[in-house]
């Protein structure tokens, strides 16, 4: 037991702490804070605290528990609601009414739900780290596999079906150091990466349903992404179009210091959103971590730890996880102010040295990875971290260091927001790694001319750029058709390709195959376009086709009627600007 010396915000000295370690877990003062060592100087250790230390005075006692900050793993952490250090605010809610009160715990999983558990391994058989002991329905959408936990090793001398609650024993393992009782959950220390057999190169794409992420800047399965904006530009709106449409299993979404009315929709729609692969509730597959920005600083740099620990867990029994960390400059901000409290040396506007230290060690926490177990399952972690960079400048460090370790890059754009074209991911800006990757996936799955449609597209989009400031200057009507034609059909991309709605019940998504189809149909017409106008046809002519409003309306197309009417399409586009060059008399 130690004493407080000293209190500055969130940090606390405390003295008199015989046997700590580095991020022990401490309770502070007579409320029992939750705390985490994060210096040590002799007897004297440094605290961080994940709560408003208001009242802490010198001379209160410190209780140094001996672990480090871990979460608790197991059946119920689906639909649940927890806050940065994994207290379910449900649970909190129930018990406290809408203000948390200061020290207070609350189990993070239901201790008296029992869960109906059903056997696979058996009594004599010898097993290791991430072995499957048996499942439990967790919900209707997740068979939650009980596993071996890391370290561990051994015979099971006993292990039953039955109903049991989380901490009840199911068995008992027999190892080197002696019988281990069992159980449906196990603990890990968040800042510590779960361990793997090997990690797997990125070579499937996370399909999103978003085509200009699908189409143009996709992200692997196991990937990692980066979405900077300034405020209002649509980030929140994207990372909840991921989690809803994403072809991942699970959903893990952090919401890392965001306003308190943006946190209070996430947790108002979440529940309320359907999964529209099974029907179900969306919730039946989420884990919900909320920190608003008048939380307490320290507790948003465990959050993004406590949500990235759950998601390798999952990715442990061979799911795809998908983590939505919204937005990781809350998380930058908050090291920035506890490094200023501990009056460590500033780097680059203030932030701490090791900035790109941390935001590398979380991102590279990412990845698909084949996990320990005998039959080589395979599961995956994507991370989709947002970035907030104050008046949309993308120069700043938080954006600079994500940057250098993220290999999607998706440029989130004010201008085009306020035009109301959403998502508003900037074409010119943005980029993805990952292209190269994934092109054999596209050969063998969808088309061995899908990447060469997509270069053509972007070049399109990059040559319509140019040709803008030259319309600037002289106006459309100065260009030659050729060129007026290359502008039409980037338009066309724009508009009808690139522009999207999350509130259409069609075009809230569409699948890789469509999307192929639908840039086939457009690069198409380019082609018949520019061979329409070398016979004499002008742009304008072609513009008040009716088959271009056809064109402008395939993002309509019910996915199960795509092929039949793609195809009718394209016989109309041949016959229809056939039948124009004829009538132009340049036949």
């Amino acid at each position: 037991m130690g004493v407080v010396a000293r209190v500055s915000g969130p940090v606390v000295i405390a003295e008199e702490l015989a046997g700590a370690k580095m991020f022990d877990v401490v309770r502070v003062g007579t409320l029992g804070l939750v705390g985490e060592i994060i210096r040590l100087v002799g007897g004297t250790a440094t605290v961080q605290v994940y709560e408003d230390t208001t009242g802490v005075r010198p001379g209160d006692p410190v209780e140094n528990t001996g672990q480090a900050l871990s979460v608790e793993l197991g059946p119920g952490l689906l639909q649940s609601i927890y806050d940065g250090v994994q207290r379910p605010l449900e649970v909190l809610q129930k018990n406290l009414g809408d203000f948390i009160t200061r020290g207070f715990v609350a189990p993070p999983l239901d201790e008296t739900k029992k869960w109906a558990f059903t056997a696979i391994a058996k009594v004599g058989a010898e097993v290791g780290p991430g072995e499957v002991l048996g499942t439990v329905q967790e919900t209707a959408l997740i068979l939650h596999k009980i596993m071996v936990p890391p370290g561990w090793k051994g015979k099971i001398v006993s292990l039953a079906s039955g109903s049991y609650t989380i901490r009840e024993k199911i068995g008992e393992l027999e190892t080197a150091s002696g019988r281990q009782p069992l159980g449906l959950t196990q603990r890990w220390v968040v800042r510590i990466p779960r361990p793997v057999a090997r990690k797997l190169p990125p070579s499937i794409p996370l399909v999103t349903g978003q085509r200009v992420v699908d189409t143009f800047f996709p992200v692997a399965k196991g990937g990692s992404a980066c979405v900077p904006g300034p405020f209002g530009s649509g980030k929140t709106v994207i990372q909840q179009q991921l989690a809803r449409w994403a072809d991942s299993d699970i959903v893990v979404y952090v919401g890392c210091g965001e306003r308190g009315n943006e946190m209070t929709e996430v947790l108002a729609t979440f529940p309320n959103l359907i999964d529209p692969k099974s029907k179900r509730p969306l919730m039946e597959r989420t884990i919900l971590i909320a920190n608003t920005s008048n939380m307490p600083v320290a507790a948003r740099e465990a959050s993004v730890y406590t949500g990235i620990t759950i998601a390798e867990y999952y990715r442990d029994m061979g799911y795809d996880v998908a983590l939505m960390a919204d937005s990781t400059s809350r998380w930058a901000e908050a090291m920035r102010e506890i490094s200023g409290r501990l009056e460590e040396m500033p780097g680059e506007e203030g932030y701490p040295a090791y900035l790109g230290r941390r935001i590398a060690e979380f991102y590279e926490r990412a990845g698909r990875v084949v996990t320990l177990s005998p039959e080589n399952r395979t599961g995956s972690v994507t991370v989709v971290g947002a970035v907030s960079p104050p008046g949309g400048d993308f120069s700043e460090p938080v954006s600079q260091n994500t940057l250098r370790v993220t290999r999607v890059f998706w440029a989130l754009d004010a201008s085009l927001a306020s035009r109301r074209h959403f998502p508003s991911i900037n074409w010119l800006q943005s980029y993805s790694l990952y292209v190269g990757d994934l092109e054999p996936w596209y050969q063998a799955h969808l088309s061995p001319e899908f990447a060469g449609l997509r270069q053509r597209a972007l070049a399109l989009l990059q040559k319509e750029s140019e040709l803008q400031e030259i319309v600037q200057l002289v106006g459309v009507d100065a260009l030659p058709e050729r060129e007026k034609g290359i502008l039409d059909i980037a338009r066309m991309l724009r508009e009808d390709y690139l522009q999207q709605s999350a509130f259409d019940d069609v075009d809230t998504y569409t699948s890789i195959n469509k999307q192929y189809r639908m840039l086939r149909a457009i690069l198409g017409f380019a082609d018949r376009e520019q061979d329409a106008i070398a016979r004499g046809v002008t742009v304008a002519q072609l513009q008040g086709l009716p088959l271009r409003t056809k064109l402008s309306r395939m993002k309509w197309i019910p996915e199960a009627e795509a092929a039949t009417q793609f195809e009718a399409l394209d016989a109309e586009m041949t016959e229809t600007v056939q039948g124009l060059v004829a009538s132009a008399g340049g036949a």
